[in-house]
């Protein structure tokens, strides 16, 4: 019974992370549209640096402790009190770094108007010191459904936000007060649908015994952030604002579909598996499930999207964007391997081995920059394509310790993709060449998206995939229970 109620509640999360996910993109990615045919390449590149160095200090704001908190067994008031206030002043600090940093950067870049754009989308690290904390409570709980509430509305009006300051003459201010008004609008959502509030008590004995754990992930998450963003850095250095408004467009399409996806079922992954880790064949079985069933969807996705990258670009952005379609296809490339990464990485975080974490965001950043040092000097291209080789390497090097730590072997793991990858691959082919068939891109693109998930959905029945089989009884189940 417990183990049903599990199963069902799991379900549930999932189903609602998946809207969460989905809602929030689907919008995002037709206000991204929207944006693009207003917006030149030379916006995005600068809103495209100002967010790396955001990112990254963000990382500092959360210090791998909202994390802590999900992992942690048992929690109280003052955890999460002690993790706010903590991350509030880690803030301020930050803040006030980045504040007097934004002119030595816009110098460094040559781009005198990004001080302004740094000062004013760095406030945005308040927010997310607030956030991070509502979030936790939300995924301890498994009340995703608050989460679907809170984006969806928040993208809404934020996009509305956007659309307006651009189509008014705003240009890159339009891309700062849609992100702003974005996370101001899910805090205050938030605020009043997740029974949480920050208390006057603050305990340095909690801090120390959720930092054990957080600070590892901290280093890792810092490590991951900066080697991720230094692609972007040297490129918005070596070429222009534009090439890197490009390179973050093609990155952008693959990056929200398999967020949508892999990240949904991951979010709900965590903290199911961490309330099994004294359960070491239940966590490899469920991970094994999440693998399988993010690689059936992600897979052809990402292959789909390649293949359509041109009449895609063509017909949703213009012609202006048809540049990034090489970086597109080669981030697909890249995106696709996320669930082996993402599955064994939760896996090893629920199990409470941020040590082993830290260790593999080390030997694999260490490979990232040597691959990197080499194509540098090759142009744009070259080092897109050395960030996807550095990526299938990393598949390798995040599943060796669930080898030893859940008896998950390699040959068990790519065994249990291979299926997926394999239609996927097949679909692909064919779809690829109808593009010799003379048709407009908006005729090439449906009849390549039809065809597409016609062929692999009826590849996936005919040879009776067992997890096409799951998916189709998961979602049964879930029309049950919410009939019920």
């Amino acid at each position: 019974m417990d183990s049903q109620n599990t199963k069902s509640k799991v379900l549930s999360s999932l189903f609602w992370k998946l809207m969460e996910r989905g809602g929030t993109q689907g919008i995002q990615f037709i206000v991204q549209i929207v944006l693009a045919r207003l917006l030149l390449p030379e916006d995005y590149g600068i809103i495209a640096l100002v967010v790396i160095f955001t990112t990254i200090a963000g990382v500092f704001v959360q210090s791998g402790l909202n994390t802590a908190l999900i992992q942690k067994k048992e929690t109280d008031e003052a955890d999460f009190s002690s993790v706010f206030y903590l991350s509030l002043s880690v803030a301020f600090l930050v803040y006030i770094i980045l504040f007097f940093a934004a002119p030595y950067i816009a110098v460094f870049y040559g781009i005198p108007q990004i001080t302004a754009v740094f000062r004013v989308l760095s406030m945005i690290l308040f927010l997310g010191a607030f956030n991070s904390i509502q979030n936790a409570v939300v995924a301890r709980n498994l009340q995703f459904k608050k989460l679907f509430f809170s984006s969806t509305g928040a993208i809404l009006i934020s996009g509305a936000v956007g659309i307006y300051m651009a189509y008014t003459g705003y240009g890159v201010w339009a891309l700062v007060g849609q992100q702003i008004s974005n996370q101001l609008l899910v805090t205050l959502i938030l605020w009043f649908t997740v029974k949480w509030r920050p208390h006057l008590v603050f305990s340095f004995e909690k801090v120390k015994g959720l930092l054990s754990f957080g600070w590892k992930l901290l280093v890792s998450a810092l490590i991951d952030t900066i080697y991720e963003d230094l692609r972007s850095l040297i490129i918005g250095k070596m070429f222009n604002p534009a090439v890197l408004g490009l390179y973050n467009r093609g990155q952008q399409f693959p990056s929200v579909i398999v967020s949508n996806v892999d990240g949904s079922i991951q979010s709900v992954m965590l903290p199911v598996l961490s309330s099994h880790q004294d359960d070491r064949p239940r966590v490899k079985a469920m991970m094994r499930r999440g693998i399988v069933t993010s690689s059936f969807i992600v897979f052809p996705l990402m292959v789909g999207l390649a293949v359509t990258a041109e009449p895609l670009v063509k017909l949703l952005l213009t012609d202006k964007w048809l540049p990034c379609v090489p970086f597109l296809q080669i981030f697909c490339a890249t995106y696709a391997l996320w669930p082996i990464h993402t599955a064994n990485l939760q896996a090893i975080n629920a199990l409470g081995r941020s040590d082993i974490f830290l260790k593999l965001e080390i030997i694999k950043k260490i490979v990232g920059l040597a691959i990197l040092a080499i194509t540098i000097f090759y142009g744009v291209y070259a080092i897109s394509l050395g960030g996807a080789i550095g990526g299938i390497i990393s598949t390798f090097i995040n599943a060796y310790p669930n080898r030893h730590l859940l008896g998950y072997s390699y040959k068990e793991q790519w065994g249990d993709i291979m299926p997926s990858l394999l239609l996927s691959l097949v679909m692909g082919a064919v779809v690829y060449s109808f593009k010799w068939l003379g048709l407009s891109a908006v005729g090439t693109l449906l009849l390549q998206v039809c065809v597409g998930a016609v062929l692999y959905l009826g590849l996936a029945w005919l040879i009776k995939l067992e997890c096409f089989s799951y998916i189709l009884s998961t979602f049964k189940e879930i029309q049950v229970r919410d009939g019920s």
